[in-house]
């Protein structure tokens, strides 16, 4: 019997080019499924609830593959962890029912944004690879009125960067707090999904308005310009963390045996087709 297997996943992403496989380059994905599969010992596909960017960092990443393979969770944990490089941990395995799609049934996630503002680096605190080091002030109480208006179902397309494969633009954004803690400041960004660099390219936005540059009032402007040249500069990478992905636990298990049915009758199908 098949098992759906989801892994709960740390990463610095300094030296990986992102979440995905790509051919020539250092992924999460690729080095994840390759520890699975020596512990496994069969071929598998690992779908992850979403792509990041090179450079990006997980705290709580969360991805699934499918095995017949009957070693308990915990001890799968363990196994694949031990073969995986020191940048990249497992945090927790569980067996969820086969239908659950970790990118499709996510309900939303939180990506945090950490900026080191101060005039020194964040070299004495050892986190120059989690933080964007910005020296000039940033006044948070201009910031926040911008974010305030950027929260709700919108079209971003002024926040979307090229390379963007999606059809729509519209998004929906249900919570942006920017607040200090001493020269850290976090600006907390939930939503149900993100186009490609989109947070970074609210933050980057943000960021103008927050050392005097622009009126808090232009984040509106921008958003309903739908016009990306209006926007900020995109955000650096290093200092873009997704933090967690949430789940419906209510969901009842017979409706993931529901989507797993028609997805195989999909995959079916498609197969006639070829044969065909």
């Amino acid at each position: 019997m098949p098992r759906n297997v989801r892994l709960l996943i740390a990463y610095d992403g300094t030296d990986f080019h992102g979440w995905q496989t790509q051919p020539g380059y250092r992924t999460v994905q690729e080095i994840i499924e390759q520890a699975i599969r020596r512990v496994v010992r069969h071929q598998v596909c690992l779908t992850g609830s979403g792509r990041t960017d090179a450079g990006v960092h997980a705290r709580g990443q969360v991805a699934s593959f499918e095995t017949t393979c009957d070693i308990p969770c915990p001890n799968l944990a363990k196994a694949i962890g031990s073969r995986l490089p020191k940048d990249i941990s497992i945090l927790r395995a569980d067996e969820v029912p086969v239908g659950f799609r970790c990118t499709a049934d996510a309900i939303s996630k939180l990506y945090r944004y950490t900026i080191h503002n101060a005039p020194g680096r964040p070299v004495e605190q050892a986190l120059q690879r989690y933080t964007y080091h910005f020296w000039h002030p940033l006044d948070e109480h201009r910031m926040q009125p911008a974010a305030d208006v950027l929260v709700g179902t919108h079209d971003f397309a002024a926040f979307a960067s090229k390379g963007s494969e999606r059809e729509s633009t519209v998004r929906t954004i249900l919570r942006l707090e920017v607040y200090r803690q001493y020269d850290q400041l976090l600006l907390d960004v939930e939503g149900t999904g993100f186009l490609y660099n989109q947070v970074r390219n609210m933050v980057g936005t943000l960021i103008e308005i927050g050392r005097g540059h622009w009126e808090p009032q232009r984040a509106a402007e921008i958003l309903t310009s739908r016009d990306r040249s209006k926007a900020g500069p995109t955000a650096p990478a290093r200092g873009l963390c997704l933090q967690w992905v949430r789940y419906d636990l209510t969901r009842p298990v017979e409706s993931y045996a529901r989507v797993d049915r028609q997805a195989r009758s999909i995959v079916e199908v498609q197969a006639e087709s070829e044969v065909e």
